[in-house]
């Protein structure tokens, strides 16, 4: 299934009972996609948010832009503390291992205002020129 090149944005406030809204809203806007892809958004989208909310700073901003063959979820915030992936012996903060595992790719961009972490995840896993 493919999505709508719509922009879907969210802002939302600095509280970590956000992420139940954020989640929510993950779901409608993904309404109709196979249930282990919403999922796996969701999932990808409450890292990010989770991560954003502890270490940076408000404003806060969810996006989800759809393409052709991806959906890339970003998360915006003010902080200036760049994202750091940690290993699996590390105590706590494994969110972003989840995110590697789960997106084809994702990172962390630099703005002067702060900072967006972004994954992008294949709507079409299994594309029909791909096959053997």
């Amino acid at each position: 299934m493919k999505l709508r090149s719509i922009r879907h944005e969210l802002g939302i406030s600095p509280e970590l009972s956000e992420l139940a809204r954020v989640r929510h809203w993950v779901r409608t806007v993904l309404r109709g996609f196979p249930a282990h892809f919403v999922g796996t958004a969701v999932m990808v989208v409450d890292e990010l948010t989770s991560n954003a909310l502890r270490h940076g700073r408000a404003p806060y901003h969810v996006r989800l832009l759809p393409s052709a063959a991806k959906l890339r979820i970003e998360v915006d915030d003010s902080g200036g503390e760049s994202a750091r992936r940690r290993t699996p012996s590390d105590h706590g903060g494994r969110g972003l291992l989840l995110v590697e595992r789960c997106a084809a790719a994702w990172g962390q961009l630099r703005r002067p205002s702060g900072k967006t972490l972004w994954a992008e995840l294949a709507t079409d896993p299994d594309p029909a020129g791909a096959r053997g």
